[in-house]
């Protein structure tokens, strides 16, 4: 890639715990011989998803506290217009947004921006959709129907958790809200990679058609007030035991207001980092291996959910710390 060819850009988007960043480190970790820059954003102060993506080769930018299409736009064409110095370096640039996004002021950026317009191409937008959880989803949030809406592919993924009507039901769901869209239906997001970068499949006449006013500078979108985040931090390593039945116990009587819950956690009992990531009532852990040398050891927890002040969240983290 050499002078002003314009670098591809995937936009890779999907609601909360749908797996971005599942399908983000598969990515960066196959061995595929190309080179990626990639800018992750997030919802909340604390970022975690950083964190969770691998080491690798690829530079990753970090953009939090707020929506990629509203405070932080600015960041995200800073970034960028600063890769773009060395374009000659890079073969793609992966931008994975917040679950809260809606992806149309992302994708706008790439044509009313003229030096981004310039110099990067808007290569697809690929949306990561939670099978479990689309259907209620789409009824309640309009950043999911967006998301879908936008999508060039969607990920069906968590297949492996609904049986085989409920899979044809949340495929006709999204059939009718987006009819172009190439469905690949994924357990841990494990699509052919051909089958989601390089693809040349952004359309923008198709979006003109159900967004007319995509184009326009203050092209209106709607978030959902309702839905805050809170995160904590703990210097003082914790319980195991502790973290397991106080977690354990608030996904089972809180999960339904907890779309999103994630951390990496410093335990008393071992060396290793251990990850959490819930979405509702279901949540999955493991270790990640040693603390970085020259890392600190410390827990970093994330809440994105409704109604989060009335859980006692500060409370039950404290209460987790070992004696």
């Amino acid at each position: 890639m050499v002078g002003t060819e314009q670098v591809p850009v995937t936009v890779l988007t999907g609601f909360l715990g749908a797996g971005k960043t599942t399908l983000l480190n598969r990515i960066l970790t196959e061995q595929h011989g190309h080179r990626y820059a990639v800018i992750v954003n997030e919802f909340g102060e604390e970022g975690i998803d950083n964190d969770l993506v691998v080491d690798a080769d690829e530079e990753v930018f970090e953009m939090n506290n707020g929506c990629i299409c509203c405070t932080v736009r600015g960041d995200l064409i800073r970034i960028l217009s600063g890769l773009m110095k060395r374009a000659d370096q890079l073969d793609a640039i992966i931008v994975e947004t917040t679950g809260l996004a809606d992806p149309a002021p992302v994708a706008q950026t790439f044509f009313v921006d003229d030096d981004v317009a310039s110099r990067t191409k808007l290569d697809a937008i690929v949306t990561v959709a939670d099978a479990v959880h689309l259907g209620a989803q789409l009824g309640e949030h309009h950043e999911a129907e967006e998301q879908i809406a936008f999508a060039d592919v969607v990920l069906l993924n968590k297949t492996d958790l609904v049986d085989a009507a409920g899979l044809d039901s949340v495929e006709t769901r999204i059939r009718k809200i987006n009819p172009y869209a190439k469905i690949i239906r994924t357990t841990r997001c494990e699509a052919e990679l051909n089958a989601v970068l390089g693809l040349d499949a952004f359309n923008l006449d198709r979006v003109m058609e159900f967004e007319p006013d995509f184009l326009e500078s203050d092209h209106a979108h709607d978030h959902d007030d309702d839905i805050t985040s809170i995160s904590f931090v703990s210097e003082t390593p914790l319980d195991i035991e502790k973290f397991q039945k106080w977690f354990g116990k608030l996904l089972q009587t809180r999960g339904q207001d907890i779309l999103r819950s994630k951390g990496i956690l410093n335990f008393s009992s071992t060396d290793d980092r251990y990850v959490f990531q819930g979405v509702h009532m279901l949540m999955d852990a493991s270790t990640m291996g040693a603390w970085p040398e020259g890392k600190a050891r410390n827990s970093r927890v994330v809440f994105i959910g409704r109604n989060l002040d009335s859980m006692g969240l500060k409370e039950g983290f404290e209460s987790c710390k070992a004696a």
